[in-house]
């Protein structure tokens, strides 16, 4: 029998069960090597080995995040003071503070591909009827945002802008800790600048801010910006088809799903958001149901074919890219 709809929810439910030790050793582990990483760039001489755990660093800060965010996700290490210490300083540091972060991405999680409302803690889409009516500086505003030099930017547009300053300029009651993460990063950055020079503070601060920042950004856009996504108006969206058919299954090696958390694991992920990130593929191996996901990878020419797309075409219900916009532009249509 094919597991559809509730009955697949209820599948997933065995897995969606924290084992607290295995959490802790996640975490920890997790932690001591970003930390390792990190002094590894001050303590060794060779440039070329700086730069070997410069990169490392900016990975496992990925990892570490992805760790984070099942914590806010109650999936993982609730009740814990130590873990609350460390996750909380941790999202400042990396200018996500748990108050934007959760308020942002649980609204994600309940409006995920949803037409006109998935905006808020996602990417914008609109339709290719929308677009086209709107003013021209809407436009360049709206393309901006989905611009890969944007994600790519990710460290400035993504986290520094849209985590941590846009949402304290407009809620400051709300988002108070998204000062205290702009004031606790920024001084940070002139510390390490001041103390340890322009070589280490490009290496150890400036290169793993920017790597991290922009695969951060890339992964949360590919997951539900890819060919094959699909989107629907607020009458036609159930949630358990925006976790199948406009969440991605992002295909990795086992090196790179150990860096990433498993969020490859996506449509996973938003079938269940209480399955622990270290369970995901446990799911996916006993699942059938749940190998038939929709994909997308790191190859650079999945890359190019997920940043190319703009727009929802409701006619065809794909996603559409520049070209598809310039003839609609040119025809009024």
């Amino acid at each position: 029998m094919i597991l559809e709809g509730k009955k697949l929810i209820l599948a997933t439910k065995p897995f969606a069960k924290e084992e607290r030790p295995k959490s802790w050793m996640h975490t920890i582990s997790t932690l001591v090597l970003l930390i390792c990483a990190y002094a590894s760039i001050y303590w060794v001489e060779p440039v070329a080995l700086k730069i070997f755990f410069c990169i490392l660093a900016s990975l496992i800060s990925v990892r570490m995040f992805i760790i984070y965010h099942d914590y806010l996700h109650k999936t993982i290490l609730q009740n814990s003071a130590m873990a609350n210490v460390i996750f909380t300083l941790f999202g400042l540091y990396i200018l996500s503070p748990r108050s934007v972060w959760k308020r942002s991405h649980d609204y994600h999680h309940k409006h995920n591909s949803k037409l006109f409302t998935s905006s808020v803690g996602s990417f914008p889409i609109v339709t290719k009827e929308k677009f086209l009516s709107l003013r021209a500086s809407d436009r360049r505003a709206y393309l901006f945002i989905r611009h890969p030099l944007t994600i790519l930017l990710g460290h400035i547009f993504t986290f520094t802008f849209g985590l941590s300053l846009l949402p304290l300029m407009r809620s400051p009651d709300k988002h108070w800790d998204a000062a205290i993460a702009l004031v606790l990063h920024y001084s940070l950055a002139v510390l390490i600048y001041m103390v340890a020079g322009p070589l280490n503070f490009a290496l150890a601060f400036l290169l793993p801010a920017f790597i991290s920042g922009a695969m951060g950004s890339y992964l949360f856009y590919a997951q539900h910006n890819f060919p094959g996504t699909h989107f629907e108006d607020k009458e036609g969206w159930t949630y358990i088809s925006a976790a199948m058919n406009s969440s991605s299954y992002m295909k990795m090696n086992k090196l790179m799903h150990w860096f990433t958390g498993n969020i490859g694991y996506h449509h996973i992920h938003h079938l269940n958001a209480r399955i622990p990130f270290y369970r995901l593929p446990e799911a996916f191996e006993k699942i059938p149901e749940l190998q038939s996901a929709k994909t997308t990878s790191l190859n650079p020419i999945d890359i190019f074919r997920c940043l190319r797309l703009k727009v929802w075409d409701v006619e065809t219900k794909t996603m559409i890219g520049h070209r598809e916009l310039a003839k609609g532009v040119v025809s009024g249509r």
